[in-house]
This record gives C-alpha cells, structure tokens and sequence, in this order.
C-alpha cells in the first residue's frame, strides 16, 4: 500500500474511529476497577520507522531494569527483521501487521487484538507521534496502562481520548530522550499532568555496541571477495554508500549525481579503497546505475553494487569489517550506532538534533532557514517538491568531512 494512501486512510478513517473508540473504552471503563495496574506485560508499537526499533532500545532496557516486565512489540512486517539486531524483545513476543493491502490490514489487526488478550497484556506505549491507527490499536488492545504522546493544547493531529499517561512531545530534545519519557511515565507512581516531569541525561540514550567473532568477520569478507574476485582484507578499505532512503519521505535522498562525483572523488584519492554500494533488493536496479556511472568515468572496477546481497541482521556484520559508510538519513544510519563504524550521515528535511544516530556518527546538515520541514504536527509531509536543503550540500564538501577517517 502506498504511504499516501495509508495516510488518506489514517485520516478519513482515523478521525471518526478514534472518538467512537473513545467513547466505547470509557464507557467500559465504568465497568472496571479504576486503580493502575502494576506493568507486568509491556507493549510498544512503533509501525513504520525501522530506525526507531534502534533509538526505542535505551527506553526497552530501561522498562527492563526498572520493572523486569516481559516486553512486546508490534511492527509492519516488511520492518520487522530489524527488531532482530538487538534483539531485546524475544522473537515470540513480537506480531508483525501486513499492511500490502487493504485486506490484510484488516485481517492481521484483527489477530492483533486476539494477539494482545492471550498474552494478557497490560501496558501499551504507542511510540508513534502521528499515526491514529496506532492510537486505536493502543484503546483497543486491552491494556489497563495505556502512555502516548499527547496534543494538549498544540496544534497537534486528533487521536482520541484513550490514553491513561498523557506525555508531553518535547520537540526540542532528541527523539530517544522523547521514547526514555514514555517509559518513565510508566514506571512513575505519581499521577502527572503532563507526564513526563524526569530529567533524562545523555548517558540514559546509550546504545549498547554489539561484537561479532573472527569467523563471523570471515565469512562477510568471503562474501565481498565473491562479488570483487580482487579483494584482499590486507589491502582494501571498503568504504560503504547507501544512497537510499524510504520512501515515507524521499525528500531525504541526496542526489544520485553528487553521490556519483563524490564516488569518483574516494576511487581517485584512494587507490586501497573498494566502494560497496549497499541499499534493498527492490533497490539494486538503481545501485547498478550508479556503478554504471562510475565506472565508465574512472575506469575503476573497486565498486561494486552490493544491494540485496545481505539480509537486514547481516548488515552490522558488513559495518564491523568496514572503515567507513556516507548514507543518508535512513535506518542503516540507525542500524550503524551499534558498532563503531564511522558514519556521516546527510541530512535535509529532518534534522540530526531530533534524528541523529547514537552511535559513532556525524551528521552532515545545511541548516537552512526551512529546515526541518517534517514534523508531528504535519503528519511528517512536507510540501517541498525541490530539496535544496540537500542539492548545496556538495561533494567536495562530504569529501573533505570524510578524508579525516580516510587518512
């Protein structure tokens, strides 16, 4: 299903079906004992953004220290294997939504909500900002406790009246501060208006790192010595481009042609270096042109497409082998934080103060006086059909940021 259809939905839908369901859960709410129940077995939805499954973690653990609760996750499917690269949350405890259809929306949301009541759950977070089927799957999951982020008098989207712990969006502190907030209004005994009144230092949003063997290190390298027969550990630095970003906002995507001089510019430079372009299997169409263009420019055979040649949970593996990866702000970004690879990730509609990776990251912003364009408040659509906040952002500027790491 296409995301602006899936927002149509949301809308013309969503709007109607979050006050009947407001006012079915608080007529049923007459019929239950009115006292918080103690967190036992915790919820947490976040659908659509595969990054957030990283940046919700530090959040996880800390539901995890503080009140030892079983933890649950529900997520698209198409985004689910990316749940798998902490793996914080037991595979058994995670549902999966398709949303490829109208039908299956329908059909694996109803199994959502059957899902929930055999697993006794009893806290929600709802980790979306904007999403109002989210809200409705959080008032209809049966959960005595149910915390999300609130409009209050912004001039934030409707979403019903369902929620038990009313939290506050603090569009001024990064997005993983915002998720630790949720999860304090769980774990406070105290009834707040708004929640969350806790301070939440930088140390709480750090991610833990995750290591891999000698062998597992091997074999990722045995499968780049396939695509590149040359390839020597020894010799090479492989420099990682991800030059894709999903498609909720392809206004992120730095532009094909800078990513191509920027290309040319490493292969030139460096003559150990060997280019791997990464990116989805539905994306080795576009990466090949990309070697295409390169190629035919430099005459250079160290680059190579290497999108969908890995599976998501493979991914870290290739990062911990690597020097380096210039992507744009996308979940691989996110997906980075958990080793010590150097990032530089590009940013443009969004901005890194929100957004920015936890690990060992740079962004790279222009900070135009339009930017961020996307936000809670507009359903995260912007009306910008001409991103300059990427087009002045420059190769030889990347490079230049980049030739630190590259020596």
């Amino acid at each position: 299903m296409k995301v602006d259809t899936m927002r149509k939905i949301d809308f013309l839908a969503g709007v109607p079906l979050c006050f009947f369901t407001t006012l079915l859960v608080k007529f049923t709410q007459i019929f239950q004992n009115p006292r918080k129940k103690q967190p036992k077995n915790i919820l947490l939805i976040e659908l659509s953004e595969m990054g957030s499954t990283i940046l919700v973690d530090p959040a996880m653990q800390k539901l995890n220290n503080k009140l030892g609760a079983n933890l649950f996750f529900v997520i698209f499917k198409k985004n689910a294997p990316s749940l798998q690269l902490l793996n914080t949350v037991p595979e058994e405890n995670i549902f999966t939504i398709q949303e490829d259809s109208l039908v299956s929306l329908m059909s694996s949301t109803l199994g959502f909500l059957l899902w929930t009541r055999k697993n006794k759950i009893d806290s929600v977070i709802d980790l979306e900002l904007f999403s109002r089927f989210t809200a409705l799957l959080s008032g209809l999951c049966g959960a005595k406790n149910v915390v999300g982020y609130y409009r209050f008098h912004n001039e934030g989207l409707y979403r019903g009246e369902m929620l038990t712990h009313k939290v506050a969006y603090n569009s001024h502190i990064h997005i993983a501060k915002n998720f630790i907030a949720l999860a304090n209004a769980l774990i406070s005994s105290n009834d707040e208006i708004p929640y969350s009144k806790t301070v939440v230092s930088d140390e709480e949003i750090s991610l833990q790192k995750v290591t891999y063997s000698d062998e597992q290190k091997a074999s990722m390298r045995a499968k780049i010595a396939d695509e590149f027969k040359g390839f020597d550990a020894s010799k090479h630095r492989i420099v990682l481009i991800n030059p894709n970003a999903s498609e909720l906002l392809i206004q992120r995507r730095w532009m094909p042609e800078h990513y191509i001089t920027l290309m040319k510019m490493i292969l030139e430079k460096y003559d150990d270096t060997l280019i791997l372009i990464t990116g989805a299997p539905n994306e080795y169409e576009e990466a090949a042109g990309l070697v295409k263009a390169v190629a035919s420019n430099t005459k250079s055979t160290r680059i190579i497409n290497f999108a969908g040649k890995l599976e998501l949970h493979e991914l870290p593996v290739l990062y911990s082998v690597a020097t380096l990866m210039v992507t744009n702000d996308s979940g691989p970004g996110h997906f980075s934080s958990i080793t010590n690879m150097p990032t530089y990730v590009i940013f443009g509609p969004e901005t890194p103060k929100l957004y920015g990776s936890l690990g060992n990251s740079t962004p790279i912003y222009a900070g135009l006086a339009c930017s961020p364009c996307v936000s809670a408040s507009n359903h995260r659509k912007t009306p910008c059909e001409d991103n300059v906040c990427l087009q002045v952002i420059k190769p030889d500027f990347v490079f230049e940021t980049i030739r630190s790491e590259l020596g």
